[in-house]
Protein backbone atom coordinates (compact mmCIF):
# COMPACT_ATOMS: atom_id res chain seq x y z
CA UNK A 1 0.00 0.00 0.00
CA UNK A 2 2.94 2.54 0.83
CA UNK A 3 4.29 1.82 -2.53
CA UNK A 4 1.38 2.52 -4.23
CA UNK A 5 0.66 5.57 -2.66
CA UNK A 6 4.44 6.87 -3.27
CA UNK A 7 4.11 6.15 -6.80
CA UNK A 8 0.78 7.93 -7.20
CA UNK A 9 1.43 10.72 -5.39
CA UNK A 10 4.70 11.16 -7.26
CA UNK A 11 3.00 11.16 -10.72
CA UNK A 12 0.61 13.17 -9.61
CA UNK A 13 -1.39 15.41 -12.21
CA UNK A 14 -3.04 18.71 -11.49
CA UNK A 15 -6.50 19.39 -12.25
CA UNK A 16 -6.82 22.74 -10.37
CA UNK A 17 -6.61 23.98 -6.88
CA UNK A 18 -7.83 23.92 -3.66
CA UNK A 19 -8.98 27.02 -1.88
CA UNK A 20 -8.89 25.51 1.71
CA UNK A 21 -7.08 28.50 4.37
CA UNK A 22 -3.21 27.22 4.54
CA UNK A 23 -3.28 25.99 7.85
CA UNK A 24 0.40 27.13 8.68
CA UNK A 25 2.36 30.10 7.38
CA UNK A 26 5.33 29.19 4.94
CA UNK A 27 8.74 30.63 5.50
CA UNK A 28 8.94 33.95 4.73
CA UNK A 29 10.39 35.14 1.64
CA UNK A 30 13.84 35.56 0.75
CA UNK A 31 14.81 37.98 -2.09
CA UNK A 32 17.28 36.58 -4.33
CA UNK A 33 18.34 40.16 -5.85
CA UNK A 34 21.61 41.41 -4.75
CA UNK A 35 22.72 44.49 -3.48
CA UNK A 36 24.34 46.76 -6.44
CA UNK A 37 27.86 46.64 -6.02
CA UNK A 38 27.05 42.70 -4.58
CA UNK A 39 26.66 40.16 -7.89
CA UNK A 40 29.25 37.67 -6.78
CA UNK A 41 29.28 38.09 -2.98
CA UNK A 42 28.47 34.50 -1.07
CA UNK A 43 25.69 36.18 0.75
CA UNK A 44 24.14 36.72 -2.57
CA UNK A 45 24.58 33.40 -3.12
CA UNK A 46 23.17 32.55 -0.03
CA UNK A 47 20.11 34.55 -0.81
CA UNK A 48 19.43 32.96 -3.91
CA UNK A 49 19.51 29.75 -2.32
CA UNK A 50 16.66 30.76 0.60
CA UNK A 51 15.24 31.96 -2.15
CA UNK A 52 13.48 28.14 -3.11
CA UNK A 53 11.67 27.86 0.38
CA UNK A 54 8.42 28.24 0.25
CA UNK A 55 4.85 26.67 -0.94
CA UNK A 56 4.52 26.03 -5.52
CA UNK A 57 2.82 25.11 -7.71
CA UNK A 58 5.00 23.11 -9.92
CA UNK A 59 5.08 21.89 -13.42
CA UNK A 60 7.62 18.64 -14.64
CA UNK A 61 8.71 18.71 -18.28
CA UNK A 62 11.09 16.20 -20.27
CA UNK A 63 11.57 15.88 -23.98
CA UNK A 64 13.74 14.08 -25.95
CA UNK A 65 15.09 16.01 -28.45
CA UNK A 66 19.15 15.06 -30.02
CA UNK A 67 18.87 11.26 -31.28
CA UNK A 68 22.64 10.25 -31.06
CA UNK A 69 22.16 6.83 -31.82
CA UNK A 70 21.49 5.17 -34.97
CA UNK A 71 17.92 3.95 -35.15
CA UNK A 72 16.56 5.11 -31.44
CA UNK A 73 13.50 6.56 -31.37
CA UNK A 74 12.48 9.62 -29.26
CA UNK A 75 9.75 8.44 -26.54
CA UNK A 76 6.39 10.89 -25.90
CA UNK A 77 7.59 14.10 -23.74
CA UNK A 78 6.54 13.17 -19.64
CA UNK A 79 4.96 16.54 -18.38
CA UNK A 80 3.23 16.02 -14.62
CA UNK A 81 2.23 18.33 -12.09
CA UNK A 82 1.98 18.93 -8.03
CA UNK A 83 1.89 21.08 -5.02
CA UNK A 84 4.94 21.51 -3.58
CA UNK A 85 7.04 22.91 -0.27
CA UNK A 86 10.12 23.36 0.37
CA UNK A 87 11.49 23.91 3.77
CA UNK A 88 14.74 24.58 5.84
CA UNK A 89 16.33 22.05 7.38
CA UNK A 90 19.65 23.02 8.42
CA UNK A 91 21.33 26.74 7.78
CA UNK A 92 24.93 26.57 9.13
CA UNK A 93 26.22 29.50 6.68
CA UNK A 94 28.13 27.71 4.23
CA UNK A 95 26.07 24.83 4.69
CA UNK A 96 22.22 24.90 3.66
CA UNK A 97 19.31 21.86 3.56
CA UNK A 98 16.55 22.32 1.93
CA UNK A 99 13.25 19.62 2.12
CA UNK A 100 10.63 19.23 -0.23
CA UNK A 101 7.09 17.90 0.75
CA UNK A 102 4.42 16.95 -1.87
CA UNK A 103 1.06 17.24 -1.03
CA UNK A 104 -1.82 15.77 -2.99
CA UNK A 105 -5.49 17.47 -3.25
CA UNK A 106 -6.94 15.31 -0.41
CA UNK A 107 -4.42 16.05 1.81
CA UNK A 108 -1.83 13.27 1.25
CA UNK A 109 1.97 13.99 1.86
CA UNK A 110 4.81 12.40 0.67
CA UNK A 111 8.61 12.99 1.19
CA UNK A 112 10.47 14.09 -1.85
CA UNK A 113 13.45 15.26 -2.74
CA UNK A 114 16.06 17.16 -0.17
CA UNK A 115 18.74 19.61 -1.82
CA UNK A 116 21.78 20.36 0.04
CA UNK A 117 24.33 22.98 -0.76
CA UNK A 118 28.09 23.15 0.31
CA UNK A 119 30.08 26.42 0.07
CA UNK A 120 33.53 25.82 -1.17
CA UNK A 121 32.87 21.57 -0.74
CA UNK A 122 36.08 19.63 -0.61
CA UNK A 123 34.36 16.83 -1.73
CA UNK A 124 31.04 15.28 -2.96
CA UNK A 125 29.43 11.63 -3.42
CA UNK A 126 29.92 10.41 -7.21
CA UNK A 127 27.53 7.90 -9.41
CA UNK A 128 30.23 5.31 -10.07
CA UNK A 129 28.24 2.56 -11.03
CA UNK A 130 24.82 0.74 -10.79
CA UNK A 131 23.49 1.42 -7.32
CA UNK A 132 26.76 2.38 -6.34
CA UNK A 133 28.36 5.81 -5.34
CA UNK A 134 31.67 7.15 -4.04
CA UNK A 135 33.03 10.44 -2.78
CA UNK A 136 35.87 11.97 -4.64
CA UNK A 137 37.36 15.02 -3.92
CA UNK A 138 36.82 18.19 -5.71
CA UNK A 139 39.35 20.32 -7.57
CA UNK A 140 40.49 23.46 -5.43
CA UNK A 141 40.27 25.51 -8.51
CA UNK A 142 36.58 24.05 -9.16
CA UNK A 143 35.44 24.86 -5.80
CA UNK A 144 36.47 28.15 -4.58
CA UNK A 145 33.82 30.20 -4.79
CA UNK A 146 31.43 27.98 -5.85
CA UNK A 147 28.32 25.87 -4.26
CA UNK A 148 28.26 22.47 -4.64
CA UNK A 149 24.61 21.14 -4.53
CA UNK A 150 23.96 17.16 -3.88
CA UNK A 151 20.46 15.87 -4.34
CA UNK A 152 19.03 13.07 -2.11
CA UNK A 153 15.96 10.47 -3.38
CA UNK A 154 12.65 10.26 -1.17
CA UNK A 155 14.37 8.32 1.40
CA UNK A 156 17.22 10.06 1.55
CA UNK A 157 19.64 8.07 -0.41
CA UNK A 158 22.07 9.33 -2.76
CA UNK A 159 21.24 10.36 -6.08
CA UNK A 160 23.55 12.97 -7.68
CA UNK A 161 25.78 16.09 -7.34
CA UNK A 162 26.71 19.35 -8.73
CA UNK A 163 29.30 21.98 -8.30
CA UNK A 164 29.07 25.48 -9.91
CA UNK A 165 28.89 29.37 -9.06
CA UNK A 166 26.07 31.83 -9.45
CA UNK A 167 25.75 34.41 -11.32
CA UNK A 168 23.84 37.33 -10.97
CA UNK A 169 23.90 39.90 -13.28
CA UNK A 170 20.92 41.40 -14.52
CA UNK A 171 19.62 41.41 -10.97
CA UNK A 172 18.55 37.69 -11.86
CA UNK A 173 19.96 35.00 -9.76
CA UNK A 174 21.71 31.42 -11.84
CA UNK A 175 23.60 28.65 -10.43
CA UNK A 176 24.89 26.47 -13.22
CA UNK A 177 26.49 22.63 -12.46
CA UNK A 178 29.25 21.49 -14.10
CA UNK A 179 28.36 17.95 -15.70
CA UNK A 180 27.80 14.59 -13.90
CA UNK A 181 26.53 11.31 -13.49
CA UNK A 182 23.18 10.49 -11.78
CA UNK A 183 21.00 7.45 -12.23
CA UNK A 184 17.58 7.01 -13.69
CA UNK A 185 15.09 8.56 -12.44
CA UNK A 186 11.48 7.75 -11.14
CA UNK A 187 9.80 8.62 -14.62
CA UNK A 188 12.16 6.11 -16.12
CA UNK A 189 12.84 3.05 -14.34
CA UNK A 190 9.35 1.85 -13.75
CA UNK A 191 9.05 2.14 -18.09
CA UNK A 192 12.35 1.46 -19.68
CA UNK A 193 15.86 -0.63 -19.11
CA UNK A 194 17.80 0.70 -22.47
CA UNK A 195 19.95 3.10 -20.15
CA UNK A 196 21.24 2.67 -16.67
CA UNK A 197 22.68 6.53 -16.53
CA UNK A 198 22.09 10.24 -17.02
CA UNK A 199 24.94 12.67 -17.81
CA UNK A 200 23.79 16.16 -16.41
CA UNK A 201 24.41 19.77 -16.44
CA UNK A 202 21.99 21.59 -13.81
CA UNK A 203 21.09 25.04 -14.00
CA UNK A 204 18.62 26.67 -10.88
CA UNK A 205 17.17 30.40 -11.57
CA UNK A 206 15.44 32.92 -8.82
CA UNK A 207 12.49 34.35 -11.14
CA UNK A 208 9.40 36.58 -10.41
CA UNK A 209 7.11 34.47 -8.55
CA UNK A 210 9.00 31.22 -7.89
CA UNK A 211 12.31 29.70 -9.27
CA UNK A 212 12.94 27.15 -11.89
CA UNK A 213 15.17 23.79 -12.65
CA UNK A 214 16.44 23.45 -15.57
CA UNK A 215 17.96 19.95 -16.68
CA UNK A 216 20.58 18.84 -19.90
CA UNK A 217 19.97 15.64 -19.76
CA UNK A 218 22.07 12.79 -22.02
CA UNK A 219 21.03 9.27 -21.69
CA UNK A 220 23.52 6.76 -21.42
CA UNK A 221 24.80 2.92 -21.65
CA UNK A 222 27.75 2.91 -19.16
CA UNK A 223 29.48 -0.32 -18.60
CA UNK A 224 30.45 -1.80 -14.96
CA UNK A 225 33.60 0.09 -14.88
CA UNK A 226 31.86 3.80 -15.20
CA UNK A 227 32.96 3.96 -18.48
CA UNK A 228 30.58 4.94 -21.62
CA UNK A 229 29.44 2.28 -24.19
CA UNK A 230 27.48 4.20 -25.96
CA UNK A 231 24.71 7.01 -25.65
CA UNK A 232 21.40 7.37 -27.48
CA UNK A 233 19.66 10.72 -27.17
CA UNK A 234 19.66 14.22 -24.81
CA UNK A 235 16.93 15.41 -22.96
CA UNK A 236 15.66 18.94 -21.87
CA UNK A 237 13.89 19.06 -18.32
CA UNK A 238 12.35 22.02 -17.32
CA UNK A 239 10.37 22.04 -13.94
CA UNK A 240 8.73 25.51 -12.73
CA UNK A 241 7.88 26.30 -8.89
CA UNK A 242 5.65 28.96 -9.23
CA UNK A 243 4.35 30.61 -6.17
CA UNK A 244 0.92 29.42 -4.73
CA UNK A 245 -1.88 30.88 -2.39
CA UNK A 246 -4.77 29.66 -1.43
CA UNK A 247 -3.70 25.64 -1.08
CA UNK A 248 -3.95 24.14 1.87
CA UNK A 249 -0.34 23.08 2.89
CA UNK A 250 -0.72 22.70 6.70
CA UNK A 251 -0.68 18.75 6.11
CA UNK A 252 2.87 18.83 5.34
CA UNK A 253 3.54 21.23 7.88
CA UNK A 254 2.32 19.07 9.97
CA UNK A 255 3.78 15.72 9.11
CA UNK A 256 7.11 17.28 8.96
CA UNK A 257 6.60 18.72 12.75
CA UNK A 258 6.03 14.83 13.66
CA UNK A 259 8.68 13.23 11.80
CA UNK A 260 11.35 15.19 11.47
CA UNK A 261 13.06 13.42 14.26
CA UNK A 262 12.95 10.42 12.70
CA UNK A 263 14.53 11.91 9.31
CA UNK A 264 17.58 13.11 10.95
CA UNK A 265 18.23 10.08 12.12
CA UNK A 266 17.73 8.72 8.86
CA UNK A 267 20.17 11.15 7.42
CA UNK A 268 23.15 10.54 10.34
CA UNK A 269 23.00 7.23 9.06
CA UNK A 270 23.77 6.96 5.68
CA UNK A 271 26.39 9.99 6.30
CA UNK A 272 28.13 7.32 8.76
CA UNK A 273 28.16 4.74 6.03
CA UNK A 274 29.40 7.08 3.25
CA UNK A 275 32.21 8.37 6.10
CA UNK A 276 33.10 4.69 6.96
CA UNK A 277 33.11 3.56 3.78
CA UNK A 278 33.80 6.38 1.11
CA UNK A 279 30.87 5.46 -0.31
CA UNK A 280 27.44 3.16 -0.42
CA UNK A 281 26.15 0.10 -2.59
CA UNK A 282 22.47 -0.31 -2.25
CA UNK A 283 21.75 -4.12 -2.41
CA UNK A 284 17.96 -2.96 -4.29
CA UNK A 285 16.78 -2.82 -7.75
CA UNK A 286 17.60 0.13 -9.35
CA UNK A 287 14.18 2.02 -7.71
CA UNK A 288 15.40 1.25 -4.33
CA UNK A 289 11.67 0.47 -3.33
CA UNK A 290 12.97 -1.49 -0.19
CA UNK A 291 14.70 1.36 1.64
CA UNK A 292 11.69 3.60 0.43
CA UNK A 293 9.20 1.41 2.07
CA UNK A 294 11.23 0.52 4.97
CA UNK A 295 12.01 4.11 5.94
CA UNK A 296 8.25 5.80 5.18
CA UNK A 297 6.49 2.34 6.83
CA UNK A 298 8.94 3.93 10.19
CA UNK A 299 7.95 7.57 9.54
CA UNK A 300 4.43 6.97 9.41
CA UNK A 301 4.40 5.18 13.19
CA UNK A 302 6.14 8.03 14.40
CA UNK A 303 3.60 10.11 12.68
CA UNK A 304 1.05 8.55 14.83
CA UNK A 305 2.87 8.88 17.80
CA UNK A 306 4.55 5.11 17.89
CA UNK A 307 8.32 4.93 19.10
CA UNK A 308 10.56 3.05 16.31
CA UNK A 309 14.17 2.29 18.06
CA UNK A 310 17.22 3.44 16.48
CA UNK A 311 18.68 -0.34 15.94
CA UNK A 312 14.97 -0.95 13.60
CA UNK A 313 16.42 1.86 12.04
CA UNK A 314 19.64 0.49 11.56
CA UNK A 315 18.55 -2.70 10.53
CA UNK A 316 16.86 -1.29 7.46
CA UNK A 317 20.83 0.11 6.67
CA UNK A 318 22.45 -3.06 7.83
CA UNK A 319 20.22 -5.26 5.15
CA UNK A 320 20.26 -2.65 2.19
CA UNK A 321 23.07 -0.40 2.57
CA UNK A 322 26.33 -1.90 2.04
CA UNK A 323 30.28 -0.69 1.17
CA UNK A 324 31.12 -0.47 -1.79
CA UNK A 325 33.33 -2.83 -3.97
CA UNK A 326 36.93 -1.83 -5.01
CA UNK A 327 38.70 1.47 -4.14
Amino acid sequence: MIRNLLLATVALTLTGCVTTPVATAPAPAVSAVPREGDTTSYEADRKAILAMLGEYEVDFDFRETVVLRDGYQTRPAKRTGAYEVVLLVEDTGDRIVLQHLLVSKNGHVTKHWRQDWHYEAGERFEFSADQTWRVRAIEPGKTRGAWTQCVFEVSDAPRYCGTGRFNHKYGVATWTSDRSWRPLPRREYTTREDYNALNVENRHTIVPGGWTHEQDNTKVVRRADGSTDHTLVRELGFNDYRKLEGFDFGPAYRYWQATQGYWAKVRALWQSRFDAHGGVHLKTDVDGMPVIVATFAQAEKVRKGVPVAEDDIRAVFDTFVLAPDGP
